[in-house]
């Protein structure tokens, strides 16, 4: 007498189930791809002093395994914070880097938004040529 209905609910949780399985198995692993603007920003916030420590460490000390150019900015963005960064410093009403490693975070800002730019103009040459 109730194994219909034994039945219908039994089907509904395991369709329920199995959807749910399906969607996860076929979703991808989220990913955080650091783009160079990640960077410029990161370092105009620097310059700027209204970057937090955190933000600091959520940015510049995840590995940016898609471009090796990046990552090598980001490492010496982090050396330049190890040695001429303070974030204590902006509670005392000071910058964040002192004089020196202000001016070579911003030789490194500049260097990187050059190179972004020309990266951004050989592929814009890649792609009207690929039209013609």
């Amino acid at each position: 007498m109730n194994l219909p209905l034994f039945l219908l609910v039994l089907a509904v949780c395991l369709l329920i189930f199995g959807s749910v399985l399906a969607v996860l198995m076929l979703s991808g692993t989220p990913r955080y791809r650091t783009e160079p603007e990640h960077l410029l920003s990161l370092f105009d916030r620097v310059l700027d002093d209204s970057l937090s420590e955190d933000e600091w460490n959520m940015i510049a000390h995840y590995p940016i395994r898609h471009d090796d150019y990046l990552d090598g900015v980001r490492r010496r963005a982090n050396r330049l914070m190890d040695e001429h960064g303070r974030f204590a410093r902006v509670g005392r009403g000071r910058s964040i880097l002192d004089e020196e490693g202000a001016t070579e975070l911003k030789a490194l800002r500049e260097h990187l938004q050059a190179h972004t730019r020309l990266r951004a103009q050989r592929a814009d040459h890649e792609n009207s040529d690929r039209m013609r």
